[in-house]
C-alpha cells in the first residue's frame, strides 16, 4: 500500500495526532505514553505567552546549563524563526468526535493491509523471533504495532521534530509538557543517534517507524544491531528492539495473548452494565471497561465465544471491551497495548492484526477490485 493511499486511509502518523488524537492520547499519560497527550483545552489568554524570540532565547539558555553542547543547541535552534503554522493547526483542529471501534478496525484492517503485514513479517521473520524471544513479547503483535504505526517503515512522519515541539512548547496550552519534550530532544541530538536533518516525526513529535516521543525515545529505544546508534528512523533491528523493549517494560507477559473477540447478546451487555463493575484510570479507554473477571463468571453471564461455544476454562481473568456491535475479552497483556495508545480502537487494531498476521491455513486476503463499466 502506497502511503498516499495508507495517508487517505488515515492510517498514519499524522492521522494518529488528528482525528483519533484525542482518544488516543490522553493528557494524563503524557509520561509514559510513547506519543504525545491530546486532551483539547480553552488555552489562556494570549497575552501570558511571550514573543517567539523571547521563548527560543530562554530554551537556548536551559539547554545549555542542562550540559547540551553549543554546537548541538546553535544547530537546533538558530534556523527556527517562527512557529510552524500547520503544527498549531492541527493541535487546535483535533476532532471532540472519534470514530467508532468498529468503524476504526474496518477502516485500518483492509485486506491490503492484512496482506502487507504478512509480507513484512515474512521478510523480517528471523529478525522478529529472535527479538520476540529476547524480549519475552509476541513477534507478530511486535509487527503489527509497527504496521499501525508507520506501515512498516513506509510513512514515519515529515515533520521537524525540534521546530514541532518548540512550536508546541511555546504555545501555552501544554507547554510544560512539551517543554520537557523539547529537551530531551535536543539530548537524543547531543548523544548523537540522529542527526537533525534525519530527525523527522508527526506534528506533535513523535518520531520514527515507532512514534516514541523524546521521553519514551531516551527510556526504551534500542541500539539493536550495535552500531552505536538508536535508530529508530531506518534501522529494522532497532525499530523492532524498541517496540518490544516498551512493551515489556510496560507489562507484556511472554506466553500469554492480548484477548479474543466473543458473542455478547444484547440482553447479556444489559446485564454486564448493570452488574459489572468498571475499571478506574486516568485514561479514558481503561475507564470504558470492565473489571476483571474469571471465565466461570464471564459464562454464567452469557458470555460466549465468537462461534457460539462455551468459553474455556483455563481462560485467564479478562475484562470486557465492548463497541457498537463487537466485544472482546482482554487479558493483563492488552494494558501494554493501551501503554503505547491508549484507545481501544487502536489496542483492538493491533491484537487482530496480529492474530490475522501469523493465521494458519489462511490465504493472505485480496484486495475487492471495483468493478469497470
Amino acid at each position: 500500500m502506497s502511503a498516499g493511499r495508507l495517508a487517505a486511509l488515515g492510517a498514519t502518523a499524522e492521522f494518529h495526532h488528528g482525528l483519533l488524537a484525542q482518544a488516543f492520547t490522553p493528557a494524563a499519560r503524557a509520561a509514559g505514553s510513547p506519543q504525545t497527550p491530546a486532551a483539547p483545552q480553552p488555552p489562556p489568554p494570549s497575552d501570558t505567552r511571550p514573543a517567539f524570540a523571547d521563548f527560543l532565547a530562554d530554551v537556548r539558555k536551559e539547554a545549555l546549563s542542562r550540559g547540551i553542547r553549543q554546537e548541538i543547541v546553535d544547530a537546533a535552534l538558530s534556523d527556527i524563526e517562527e512557529p510552524l503554522p500547520v503544527v498549531l493547526e492541527r493541535d487546535h483542529a483535533q476532532a471532540e468526535i472519534v470514530l467508532p471501534l468498529e468503524a476504526y478496525v474496518r477502516r485500518r484492517l483492509t485486506p491490503t493491509f492484512i496482506r502487507a503485514g504478512r509480507e513484512a513479517y515474512a521478510r523480517q521473520r528471523t529478525l522478529l523471533e529472535s527479538i520476540g524471544k529476547a524480549y519475552g513479547v509476541a513477534p507478530s503483535v511486535i509487527a503489527a504495532i509497527w504496521g499501525v504505526e508507520s506501515n512498516y517503515g513506509r510513512f514515519s512522519g515529515i515533520r521537524p521534530t525540534v521546530a514541532s515541539l518548540a512550536t508546541l512548547a511555546w504555545d501555552p496550552r501544554r507547554s510544560s509538557f512539551f517543554r520537557g519534550e523539547l529537551f530531551d530532544a535536543l539530548e537524543i541530538l547531543n548523544l548523537g543517534d540522529i542527526d537533525l536533518a534525519h530527525m523527522k516525526g508527526s506534528w506533535a513529535g513523535a518520531m520514527g517507524q515507532v512514534q516514541f516521543m523524546p521521553s519514551s525515545y531516551l527510556q526504551y529505544a534500542e541500539d539493536y544491531d550495535g552500531d552505536g546508534h538508536r535508530d529508530i528512523w531506518s534501522t529494522p533491528a532497532d525499530v523492532i528492539a524498541s517496540i518490544a523493549n516498551y512493551l515489556s517494560g510496560r507489562g507484556w507477559k511472554g506466553g500469554e495473548t492480548w484477548g479474543r473477540e466473543v458473542r455478547v447478546s444484547p440482553d447479556v451487555a444489559r446485564a454486564v452494565t448493570n452488574t459489572v463493575e468498571r475499571r478506574n484510570g486516568t485514561c479514558r479507554a481503561t475507564r470504558d471497561m470492565t473489571v476483571a473477571l474469571p471465565s466461570r463468571r464471564w459464562q454464567e453471564l452469557g458470555v460466549r465465544l465468537a462461534n457460539g461455544t462455551p468459553l474455556p476454562a483455563s481462560m485467564p481473568d479478562a475484562s470486557l471491551v465492548s463497541g457498537s456491535r463487537q466485544h472482546f475479552l482482554v487479558y493483563s497483556n492488552y494494558d501494554a497495548l493501551l501503554e503505547y495508545n491508549c484507545a481501544h480502537s487502536y489496542a483492538i487494531s493491533v491484537g487482530l492484526l496480529a492474530d490475522r498476521i501469523v493465521a494458519t491455513g489462511a490465504p493472505a486476503p485480496r484486495a475487492r477490485k471495483s468493478r469497470r463499466r
